[in-house]
């Protein structure tokens, strides 16, 4: 069975049991989002979400971010981590987005790139999720899921999320990779993979070595 098959058969195993896949980080508009996929870097969704309840209140647009206090923008991220790096990034972020983008977050990958501490795929998120064009998120799940899986076989994430696009079905993009996450959190873990449990086992590579 090729890879596209593979995923044909992945995406109905996963359509029964993740039909209810979704990002996992709270958000109102697409600078909230924008914001909460930075601080997710190296730190739990659950833990953003618990900062950004309080975040967004406070900051409520570009430019409360952009005007912000460095040193106080940094200590209501500090339980996130890396926390200098993601208030330094958020306020330029937001600054430039205030003078060459009109406030608005912008809705293309290109300039999306052009934002401090964003990559691929954290624009990536935001494409698929407010602004509805597919995109491949390629996070620790994805990766690690891809590479058991065997529909990439690269750590560079750019590489698996190419490698993604050659096989999964545009419209699945997003979707997909949410159910990836899903699946990684509940079965697929990093430590210890319950392969036993595993309801795409015969689709996958390392699976069936598990069988063996």
């Amino acid at each position: 069975m090729n890879k596209k098959k593979r995923v044909e058969e992945i995406i109905k195993v996963f359509k029964k049991i993740y039909n209810d896949a979704r990002c996992t980080l709270n958000y109102e508009d697409p600078l909230q989002l924008l914001v909460a996929t930075q601080l997710a870097a190296q730190c739990t969704d659950a833990r953003v979400n618990i900062v950004t309840e309080t975040l967004f209140k406070k900051y409520k647009n570009a430019l409360d971010f952009a005007n912000a206090d460095l040193e106080e923008l940094e200590r209501d991220l500090m339980s996130t981590g890396l926390y200098r790096n993601k208030a330094r990034n958020i306020k330029q972020a937001c600054r430039i987005i205030i003078d060459k983008f009109n406030g608005q977050v912008p809705d293309n990958m290109e300039d999306l790139l052009t934002l401090p501490g964003v990559g691929r795929k954290t624009a990536n998120l935001v494409l698929g999720e407010v602004f509805g064009i597919p995109g491949i998120v390629v996070d620790t799940h994805a990766k690690r899921l891809s590479n058991r899986i065997g529909l990439s076989s690269s750590n560079d994430p750019k590489k698996v999320e190419f490698d993604l696009m050659a096989v999964v079905p545009k419209e699945n993009w997003t979707e997909f990779c949410h159910q990836l996450v899903y699946h990684g959190r509940a079965v697929c873990t990093a430590r210890k993979p319950q392969c036993n449990k595993c309801s795409i086992i015969d689709y996958c590579d390392f699976g069936r070595k598990f069988l063996e």
